[in-house]
């Protein structure tokens, strides 16, 4: 994993795309029923407790690791199979012919049926793919994955182990934006919300410092 991140400004040199994607889900449009208390001196702006709810949005990003400008953001209702596959597919159009790596976990939508059968379609991939659940690429999550993972592939996936999600720098992103947007806004609708949502990455991405650098080296060793 951490490979793919050092190599990929010579990928991107190469004309090669490295995308970290995920989801971020259950983002509420919660429209506060009062005004919030200003800052005063020796005190930190209150915020009004009371709020109505609106609905929820789903939202998946891609980060590029080398520019780290946020690129084809999806929202929506829902973050199903058909989403994130769709959701690829715009990614992908943006460049159609070039290679494309997409850093992701191991959800069971970021290993899915359409998924496979797009990356196929997309890499002139002409062999028979099997039935899912049954026999060949499709027969299960671990076959799938493999497919999707294959590095003659133009386009395919790194998965992160389990439980290190935190390896996947869009998580750094998707902080960043609840600290900055979502934990004190107030919002009257799901559009507000989505306009917001999209407001604040035409923001970000015009005012970036460029790439995330870790500077976690590891447990210290005494």
């Amino acid at each position: 994993m951490c490979k793919i991140y050092e190599a990929a400004p010579a990928l991107a040199a190469e004309g090669s795309h490295v995308m970290s994607t995920d989801e971020m889900t259950g983002i509420q449009a919660l429209e506060r029923l009062h005004p919030c208390l200003p800052m005063l001196p020796g005190h930190v702006q209150r915020l009004e407790f009371e709020y109505e709810r609106h609905g929820t949005l789903s939202l998946i990003a891609n980060l590029d690791v080398v520019t780290a400008q946020v690129v084809t953001p999806s929202l929506g209702p829902t973050r199903t199979e058909a989403d994130f596959a769709a959701h690829i597919a715009q990614t992908i159009l943006i460049d159609p012919q070039a290679n494309w790596l997409f850093i992701t976990d191991q959800l069971n939508t970021h290993q899915s049926e359409m998924l496979v059968r797009l990356v196929a379609q997309q890499c002139g991939i002409h062999e028979e793919l099997g039935i899912k659940g049954k026999s060949g690429h499709l027969t299960s999550m671990k076959t799938r994955a493999a497919f999707l993972s294959e590095p003659s592939h133009r386009i395919r996936f790194v998965y992160t182990p389990k439980h290190s999600s935190w390896l996947n720098q869009i998580e750094i992103w998707f902080s960043i934006l609840v600290r900055r947007l979502l934990a004190r806004a107030s919002w009257t609708s799901l559009a507000h919300l989505r306009e917001g949502i999209l407001a604040f990455i035409a923001y970000y991405n015009r005012t970036s410092n460029g790439a995330f650098h870790w500077t976690y080296k590891g447990p210290s060793r005494s």
